[in-house]
């Protein structure tokens, strides 16, 4: 069961980078930056503040300054991503990383499923930023844990999504990338197969999205924009089976479960996302051998069938594009394999 410790840092990673504003008040004192930033930022390092302040995270009054720029009456700051403090402690493991591409400014990573993305409660280790601090030590041995680059994580992608990750190497780096997802500029495709035979070949869902009122964990689709963030999914069908589609999703916007919410909300719930109500016979009568099938299923591919394919940015030293593209993997495949069967046969 997901605790309130879990639910709350769960919501600070969810802000991590998203564009934090702030008015200095008319009675504010002169005040180096920094410091009135480690203030107001429960858990921030000083030093950690510098970094991004130095890396062009934060503008006041649409510049970047420097972090002895002291703060008047007036002005406005923009913060657009900062380090979470629950990063302090990182520990290097030997694990596993199929890594897709890397240089010294960014590192692209095809993650597995069931691997957590970042360490936090309950998930300390065995997460793919405990193998890329050790990944990073091999390649410099005389790094210290307080300089391995936390900061270098600019975008997630869920414990059981499959598919491309990038990471940033360097400080300068993190700045270029994030700026880029805030921007929505970055290219993002994701292959999901979901519940039920979508009627139009493509389409958009625009819908907000917020932590559901009642399933903490979960989120859910405020249409009417009233609540929640702005959120818009563009999907395209790649291929029918009758009971389940296989569809193309882009994102314009990067919100938690954005894609999951997203298909739920217009009626087609990725495959066994339980999270969701996906692991559940959705479309299909139910009777001994159907039942039996999608179980066979569902025991192949013991996740949401989710997969980020598709992934380009501009690279930060460079200013030149690079795409990368990552194949299903073997789980989704052999689902996608049956249901293909299925059809052409009309047998289980």
């Amino acid at each position: 069961m997901n605790t309130e410790p879990e639910i709350e840092q769960q919501e600070q990673l969810e802000e991590m980078y998203e564009r934090r504003a702030f008015i200095i008040d008319k009675g504010q004192e002169p005040m180096r930056i920094d410091k009135w930033l480690q203030i107001r930022l429960e858990g921030a390092t000083r030093n950690k503040i510098q970094q991004g302040i130095e890396s062009g995270f934060l503008t006041v009054n649409g510049k970047t300054v420097k972090s002895n720029y002291k703060v008047k009456p007036g002005d406005e700051l923009l913060l657009m991503t900062f380090i979470n403090p629950e990063y302090t402690e990182l520990k290097a493991e030997n694990i596993p990383l199929n890594i897709v591409y890397e240089d010294d400014e960014v590192l692209v990573i095809n993650k597995p499923p069931n691997m957590v993305v970042h360490p936090g409660v309950g998930n300390h280790s065995g997460t793919l930023l405990n193998g890329v601090a050790y990944h990073l030590l091999q390649q410099n041995p005389n790094l210290h844990d307080d300089e391995l680059p936390r900061y270098g994580l600019v975008h997630r992608i869920d414990k059981n999504t499959t598919g491309l990750i990038v990471l940033a190497k360097t400080a300068d780096a993190a700045a270029h990338l994030a700026k880029q997802f805030a921007a929505h500029t970055v290219k993002r495709k994701y292959e999901a197969l979901v519940w039920g035979n979508i009627e139009a070949n493509e389409g958009t869902v625009n819908a907000h999205i917020a932590r559901h009122q009642q399933y903490r964990k979960t989120f859910t689709t405020y249409p009417d924009g009233d609540i929640g963030k702005h959120a818009i999914t563009h999907y395209k069908v790649i291929e029918r089976f009758n009971y389940v589609t296989l569809v193309e999703c882009v994102l314009e916007t990067g919100r938690t479960h954005q894609i999951r919410v997203h298909m739920k909300y217009i009626g087609h719930t990725l495959f066994n996302d339980w999270e969701y109500g996906g692991d559940k016979i959705l479309k299909g009568t139910i009777y001994t051998k159907y039942k039996q099938f999608v179980d066979n299923c569902f025991t192949i591919c013991p996740r949401c069938a989710l997969h980020a394919k598709t992934l380009g940015f501009i690279h930060p030293k460079t200013n030149k594009e690079i795409l990368f593209e990552s194949e299903l993997p073997q789980d989704m495949q052999q689902v996608i394999e049956k249901w293909r069967k299925y059809v052409d046969n009309k047998t289980f």
